[in-house]
């Protein structure tokens, strides 16, 4: 049994979720401004705009700027996600509220098993880091659901330069810590991004795959994260 040292995570559909699907938050939001667009509609826009979007990743822009390219991206894939649905006038106001919403505590939950699964984790000595294709609003919102004191460090593509399943931002998260590729195990709900992405750079790999519809890989899967304390095994 490899004698692991640190386990990563997925933060977006693994620790935490939109309290409500992002469509209906869309909708309901745009409703105030005028625009009548269906939650399920939008839900499937973002879905397929957001998988074609460029990576929510930025080399080379300086620190201080990165706040500012974040917004900007996501204001890009907002308005490509309303084009189909005709003129929206006041979209720089509600991309504003929009932003502002998802960057609050109360717009995201956490999985039901997040808190134990990470204490336990702590308290068997391992270190415990998320990597994330995130923007900056990740650090507030963790705060805000209580879990950054269970959690050794964050890392976001945004600042990392690099996007799952890009190798670079899995060796980030190990020289922050020291810790050998082999050591680390990665967690998360996608086939690609995460469990292949982090195989690919020589971690163990593992597909949180709640509903069991995910195909059969060569990576390790698990129905909840409860699993993975007994995967690693007694310490």
């Amino acid at each position: 049994m490899i004698n692991y040292k640190a386990i990563f995570f997925d933060a977006a559909g693994t620790l935490i979720s939109t309290s409500r699907p992002v469509g209906e938050s869309y909708a309901l939001l745009a409703r105030r401004y005028g625009i009548g667009v269906d939650p399920g509609e939008l839900t499937r826009r973002f879905r397929s705009c957001f998988a074609a979007a460029p990576p929510l990743a930025f080399p080379g822009v300086p620190a201080g700027r990165i706040k500012q390219v974040e917004r900007q991206w996501w204001k890009d894939l907002v308005r490509t996600i309303f084009e189909p649905f005709g003129s929206f006038t006041r979209f720089d106001d509600y991309f504003a509220e929009l932003f502002e919403y998802f960057s609050r505590a109360e717009a995201w939950s956490l999985y039901p098993e997040v808190q134990d699964t990470l204490f336990s984790l702590r308290r068997r000595g391992l270190n415990v880091t998320i990597i994330s294709n995130f923007d900056s609003r990740l650090f507030g919102i963790l705060d805000g659901l209580g879990i950054s004191t269970w959690v050794d460090s964050v890392v976001i593509s945004s600042q990392a330069g690099y996007a799952k399943p890009a190798r670079e931002i899995f060796l980030q998260a190990l020289d922050l810590h020291q810790i050998k590729a082999e050591e680390a195990m990665h967690v998360g709900d996608s086939p690609e991004n995460d469990a292949s992405g982090a195989c690919a750079a020589g971690l163990t790999g593992v597909l949180l795959d709640r509903n069991g519809n995910g195909a059969s890989h060569s990576y390790l899967r698990v129905r909840t994260l409860t699993e993975i304390l007994g995967v690693i095994g007694a310490r």
